[in-house]
Formats: C-alpha cells, structure tokens, sequence
C-alpha cells in the first residue's frame, strides 16, 4: 500500500478522534471577525471521524475525492465535489472517505465564540461505515 501523502500545512488528524489517517489544515482560526473556524481537512480511503456534534452547527464543502456523511439514524450519504451539507447544532453525525477514494472537505465552524467546535463522541464501527447502500 502506498503511504499516504501528508497535505502541505497539514498536521495528523488526532488518533482520539478519527479511524485510519486524517490530515488537517488549517484555513481561518478561532478569534478573527467572522468568527469562524475554518480547516481543510483530508481523510485517506476508509478515514472517518468519530460521531460527533457541533453546539453551533457546521458546514461542510466538499472539494475533492468521494466521501459519506451520516446523521445518526439516517442512511449515508455519498458525497462528491462541489456538494454542501448544513448541519444544524448538536446533530449527531460523521464523515470520512469512501473506501477507495481519498475525500478532502471545508470545515466552517461557526459562531467559534459561543462555546466549542465539536463534542466528541464513539467510534464509528467497521459495520456501521460498511451500511453505505447506493
């Protein structure tokens, strides 16, 4: 298997929180007008992030490769560049790669002020990433 090229400006995506590697960069940090927090964050084939919520909400801009979302109880989504999720406050959810496919998404964060980013929560199991039905 190839080893997986590390994004310029990126750092490792923390263990903790994510299955398989996970790069993230980023793009606009907490503390500035538009009080946003903004990365660009790519996961290898398979990568994913644990369920997780946002107290604020978030946005997510796809602008590489193919990837799944999921709200917890809901199918997964397939989502490919140029898509945007809209994901309300404390949504429980996740996102990652498709397996065969690098998946790179915009991170909006917003309202950075008025308490955290994300509260994290379990891993996503092998079973519950391999119930993507086209």
């Amino acid at each position: 298997m190839e080893h997986p090229q590390q994004p310029e400006g990126a750092t490792a995506a923390p263990s903790d929180y994510f299955t398989g590697t996970a790069w993230v960069k980023p793009l606009v940090p907490a503390g500035t007008a538009a009080d946003c927090v903004v990365s660009d964050v790519t996961f290898e084939p398979g990568a994913r992030n644990n369920w997780h919520t946002h107290p604020n909400g978030q946005i997510l801009v796809v602008t590489a490769g193919t990837g799944y979302y999921q709200e917890k109880g809901k199918p997964i989504q397939l989502l490919h560049p140029g898509d945007a999720v809209d994901i309300a406050p404390d949504v429980v959810h996740w996102h990652g790669a498709a397996p065969d496919s690098r998946f790179t998404h915009i991170a909006i964060n917003p309202n950075a002020s008025k308490g955290g980013a994300v509260v994290w929560l379990g891993r996503v199991t092998e079973e519950e990433y391999n119930d993507y039905k086209p």
